[in-house]
């Protein structure tokens, strides 16, 4: 079974039908089948076969998709790269995976000096002006590796996971045979997750392809733009990180209705909080549905959409095929109400780290996938993030989860946004040290933000010490990087 075959299928089906808006642009699904089979015979005219790495440097542009199409339609493996990363880190990437050829859209282009690179109109040029070697579909095992997708997730360091065939498509049917994710031939997704990414990539390209609905990109994402294309197309869904559910809900515009024709919008790869949640439907009376995925599961494990009912602060159930479970620092299950690590298993779990036995088996065992991600879980089976096991603040013994912290920091009328962290303290051992965005032009006083907390909080959750900052670093993906956080 090869991936592309699935993700092009309505080409048989439904072969006039709109699979791509770019721009002015409409593709039709059979003309995309057809750019991914003549970019096919382009990689296999440049040397690329079975199992070779293509390593894709471009936007969420038509470059993009056909490049990841081509490399799997001649049995290759796909390797994503942010095409924003230094040139220097992007070349350490190849080194490490092998490539045997990087791709550069525009946005990549300023990878283009890299030795083994190309653009992907000079590839794409030499497709249509010649007919090249044989571009006829590959076949592929379930189990041969995919995608190669670097992540900082479970094992800490970042490494490049191997999603599977298999791993791709089971997650594509999980979240399709899901009553409250489940898309249509009729769905319009908008595309601004960035497609380097496994939620981009999987949920919002490979998901719509798969059901037959139609991707409109965006890229890069500003919050006039998106409305805009969400106006001009009647947008059905949007799947986004809080990061741009605030942009849209700060956005400048007069219209109330802006997102009538959403129907479903879900928020992941980051918490989102409940004063943006309340934010966002108090202006467009839609409701965001938040789940829960990482790169190592291809990528949703739950989603409040699966049970039905969003819930503010929850990550809801599992999807269908995916097995969830709360494991305590004792290897034994937890009861409910009492923080676990989240482990899961299913058909998405990946094949494991590319040239790393070792880091692959600290996360997997027996089949189940040790996420390092905390949660609890209610009598409903709705779970709710705690935080991440390495994240911890421990405080004289007494454990401090910086999600908790960061939850009563926000609902601070002058706190726009804010992080925390583990800070060094002779005493204690650690302290807990927060990292505050203000609103524009606000001041806040030191012990009324202390009060605030401590009016909440025990004691030793209340930070020692407060550092204001403007932004937050973060990825392109919304995630918070705490490791970037300095004193």
């Amino acid at each position: 079974m090869n991936l592309a075959a699935l993700l092009l299928a309505s080409a048989d089906s439904s072969p006039e039908s709109i699979a791509v808006i770019e721009g002015e642009r409409h593709v039709t699904a059979l003309e995309l089948r057809g750019l991914a089979s003549n970019f096919g015979g382009a990689l296999s005219a440049a040397g690329v076969g079975i199992g070779d790495r293509v390593a894709i440097a471009s936007g969420n542009d038509l470059a993009f998709i056909v490049t990841y199409l081509g490399a799997l339609w001649v049995g290759a493996i796909a390797v994503p790269l942010n095409p924003h990363s230094p040139s220097v880190a992007v070349a350490e990437e190849l080194e490490h995976v092998g490539a045997k050829i990087l791709v550069c859209g525009r946005a990549g282009s300023i990878h283009l000096g890299i030795v083994g690179a190309v653009a992907f109109d000079a590839l794409m040029g030499a497709a249509q002006s010649a007919p090249l070697v044989s571009s006829a579909l590959v076949e592929r095992e379930n189990s041969d590796v995919a995608v190669l997708l670097y992540t900082s997730g479970t094992a800490g360091a970042q490494r490049a996971a191997m999603l599977t065939h298999a791993n791709l498509a089971s997650n594509i049917k999980q979240v399709l045979d899901d009553t409250g994710l489940a898309i249509t031939p009729n769905d319009l997704s908008l595309g601004a997750l960035p497609f380097f990414h496994v939620f981009g990539l999987n949920v919002v390209l490979g998901v719509t392809l798969v059901a037959g609905g139609k991707v409109v990109l965006i890229d890069p994402f500003t919050a006039p733009e998106a409305i805009e294309l969400i106006r001009k197309h009647q947008i059905t869904v949007v799947a986004g990180v809080p990061v741009m559910f605030d942009a849209l809900t700060s956005a400048d515009s007069d219209l109330g209705d802006d997102l009538r024709s959403v129907r479903l919008a879900v928020s992941g790869a980051a918490t989102l909080s409940a004063k943006s949640s309340t934010a966002f439907t108090q202006r467009y009376g839609v409701t965001i549905h938040e789940g829960y995925g990482l790169t190592e599961a291809s990528p949703i494990v739950t989603s409040t959409a699966s049970g039905g009912a969003a819930r503010i602060g929850s990550i809801g159930p599992s999807v269908p095929g995916v097995e969830v479970r709360l494991v305590g620092l004792d290897g034994m299950d937890v009861s409910a109400g009492d923080p676990g690590e989240i482990w899961v298993r299913g058909a998405n779990v990946f094949a494991g780290y590319w040239g790393d036995p070792e880091a692959t088996q600290r996360v997997l065992t027996d089949g189940w996938l040790h996420t390092g991600d905390v949660a609890v879980a209610d009598e409903d089976g709705y779970l709710s993030l705690v935080d991440r096991l390495k994240d911890l603040i421990i405080v004289s013994g007494f454990n401090v989860y910086p999600a908790e912290v960061e939850d009563v920091l926000r609902t601070h009328a002058s706190v726009v946004d804010c992080a925390v962290a583990a800070i060094p303290d002779e005493r204690t051992g650690e302290a807990v040290g927060a990292w505050v965005v203000l609103k524009m032009g606000e001041r806040v006083d030191l012990e009324a933000l202390r009060r605030h907390v401590g009016s909440r909080l025990a004691r030793y959750k209340i930070p020692s010490k407060f550092t204001f900052i403007d932004e937050l670093p973060r990825s392109e993906a919304g995630k918070l990087l705490r490791r970037a956080l300095t004193l």
